[in-house]
């Protein structure tokens, strides 16, 4: 009996547990509607909708874990039984299958499927190197599964940070033993899912999630505060790799000086730190305003920046009350000189008497009163009165920069003493203020008369182009720019006395294709042939020349270059110009390549001059 029971005993152990698990598991799937019902009512406490979206996603984020470790697995196995069928051991599909199966369990299952294949090779080898083979395969493939293919795979899929998954692994171990470390990741998602919507558990979302514990304005105020460490510049830099300048400003530094003053009222913060903490933002801001402009690829940047064309403008940026009103100003006149615009902050130390004086003195087109927490509307309206007394026809924008309250009765008191505009952004302050400026700050250019014009209208006359009809060589000149470019407008125009021919064009606008002219004065292309050279303008709504040409904001034209076509005794006679509805860059290789189609164009004007007839050469300009 003794020897019966040593026998029997270890085998009852896990069938008795094998079958009470398969009986709760029956029983909970025939009882599954009153458990999750149950469920709903323990966690959500009548917060049905919450409990529901918790339950979907822990849902999704399981399912898309246990799919993504099935095919993880697979990927592992193929090449295991791929690799034991080359090297010779027995039954390598068998292997492979096992080690797939295996690797559900974390951490030891991948070795407990290694180490029969190893064994078995070392049984039927006469030498060493099929052993040596079979451990190598399995090093390699684990290798390649765990730095590469797992986390591409895995990505983001359960949440839960790599050290999370550790100890839940360890801590479900020794809770349950096998079960538990299979069961660990899964659960661990749940306790996740339940930390994000119950607010009691959130801590289990600080803990656990792959999450950053720290918000960037967080990170940022911390670095701030931390004595002689020095590497605010670097999370600024490494925070510009993912984000916007605008964002910065935004969502960073704003709420940075918010919460320090509110921690200096509080007593939290001493004045030396908060002026150590102003110091350092200021020198950063500093820093970033001589660093070159940069393109932004961030979609809602370009958004912003194609919505309404920023003109050249004066801003000048007021604070309300104090240094921290300053510093917010000096963001947006940094953002503004970015577009182009002439902005400048006034001193935080200044009264609010002293700054309509000091306004005076630099003339504004556009003024900006910068109001940070904890300063208030009172303060701000309190300068917009003073300004609009003072400059009745001046425009104002009020920025209550980081305001989390309603500020509809606050937006409302603002107007009313005389500020066009209320924004809670940087970035609505940009946008409103493009809106606000005059169009430009100087009247239209006109296109200049050259001094030997008469004898160029001579050239111009015997090229026997003008009133004449659209040609097929030079069609398909303008319609290889077009083309080539990326650009929807091409033309060839011949520039004449008070107006400008178009003899070839792509992708004008049906009233100029009919009337096929344009006023000599308010054109591009009158500017190029008085300068006789090329003419590269990226964007014609910040040039103040073009700014407030009437018939470029009429078809809302921003991008122009344009190069002389010359007769062949040297004299410009019109262009071959480019046209786009939006700013863009235009390098030394396109305009070279724009010069190669002039030439063509300049070889067919030549055909047509009398002087050709006698052998006289184009000149084409280099």
């Amino acid at each position: 009996m003794d020897l019966l029971r040593s026998m029997v005993a270890p085998v009852l152990g896990p069938l008795g547990t094998s079958a009470l698990v398969l009986l709760l598991v029956i029983f909970m799937l025939l009882q599954r509607e009153d458990l999750r019902n149950r469920l709903i009512r323990l966690i959500g406490q009548g917060r049905i909708s919450a409990t529901t979206r918790a339950m979907d996603e822990a849902g999704r984020r399981v399912s898309r874990y246990l799919l993504m470790q099935l095919v993880v697995n697979v990927a592992y196995g193929i090449p295991v039984a791929t690799g034991l069928h080359f090297i010779g051991v027995p039954n390598a599909i068998l292997w492979g299958g096992l080690a797939a199966i295996l690797r559900f369990i974390p951490y030891i299952g991948p070795w407990i499927g290694a180490s029969i294949p190893i064994l078995l090779s070392l049984a039927v080898s006469s030498n060493w190197l099929m052993p040596l083979l079979t451990i190598g395969l399995f090093i390699a493939i684990e290798l390649i599964s765990n730095n590469i293919v797992e986390p591409w795979l895995y990505s983001s899929s359960t949440g839960v940070s790599p050290i999370a998954l550790i100890v839940a692994a360890v801590f479900w171990t020794w809770m349950w033993g096998p079960v538990g470390l299979v069961l660990a990741t899964p659960l661990t998602v749940c306790l996740v899912v339940m930390g994000r919507h119950v607010p009691r558990l959130s801590f289990l979302s600080v803990v656990l999630s792959d999450e950053d514990a720290l918000t960037p304005a967080e990170d940022c105020y911390y670095r701030l505060l931390t004595p002689g460490q020095h590497d605010e510049i670097e999370f600024v830099d490494a925070y510009l790799k993912a984000n916007s300048l605008i964002a910065l400003y935004d969502t960073v530094f704003i709420p940075v000086i918010t919460t320090a003053e509110m921690d200096a009222r509080q007593g939290s913060l001493d004045s030396a730190q908060l002026l150590i903490l102003e110091q350092s933002l200021r020198d950063i801001i500093d820093d970033l305003g001589t660093r070159p402009v940069a393109v932004s690829k961030i979609d809602n940047d370009q958004a912003l920046a194609d919505v309404v064309p920023m003109p050249p403008c004066r801003v000048a940026c007021l604070p309300a009350r104090a240094e921290r009103d300053e510093l917010a100003g000096a963001m947006l006149a940094h953002l503004l000189q970015q577009q182009g615009s002439e902005a400048w902050s006034a001193p935080g130390k200044l009264a609010t008497d002293e700054l309509p004086g000091l306004l005076e003195k630099r003339d504004a087109d556009v003024v900006c009163i910068s109001v940070l927490e904890p300063s208030t509307v009172i303060h701000a309206r309190s300068l917009c009165l003073k300004v609009r007394a003072r400059f009745p026809h001046i425009k104002i924008v009020a920025g209550l920069w980081g305001c989390s309250e309603d500020t509809t009765e606050s937006a409302s008191r603002l107007r009313d003493s005389g500020a066009d505009a209320v924004v809670l952004s940087l970035a609505d302050a940009v946008l409103q203020i493009a809106k606000l400026a005059p169009l430009t700050l100087e009247p239209m250019t006109p296109a200049p008369i050259p001094p030997d014009d008469e004898v160029r209208l001579i050239a111009l006359q015997e090229s026997q182009l003008l009133n004449t009809d659209a040609e097929a060589v030079f069609d398909r000149i303008t319609a290889k720019l077009a083309r080539v470019f990326e650009v929807p407008i091409a033309l060839i125009s011949l520039v004449d006395r008070d107006r400008v021919f178009f003899k070839s064009q792509t992708g004008l606008a049906e009233d100029l294709v009919r009337s096929r002219e344009a006023p000599r004065d308010i054109s591009v292309c009158g500017h190029v042939v008085a300068k006789n050279e090329i003419i590269v303008i990226e964007d014609l709504a910040r040039d103040r020349r073009f700014a407030g040409n009437p018939w470029l904001k009429a078809r809302a034209l921003r991008f122009y270059a344009g190069i002389p076509l010359r007769a062949p005794g040297g004299q410009p006679i019109g262009t071959l110009c480019l046209f786009d509805t939006k700013p863009r860059p235009f390098t030394a290789r396109d305009q070279r390549h724009l010069q190669e189609y002039a030439s063509e164009a300049m070889e067919e004007i030549a055909k047509r001059m009398p002087q050709s007839k006698e052998g006289v050469v184009p000149v084409v300009s280099q």
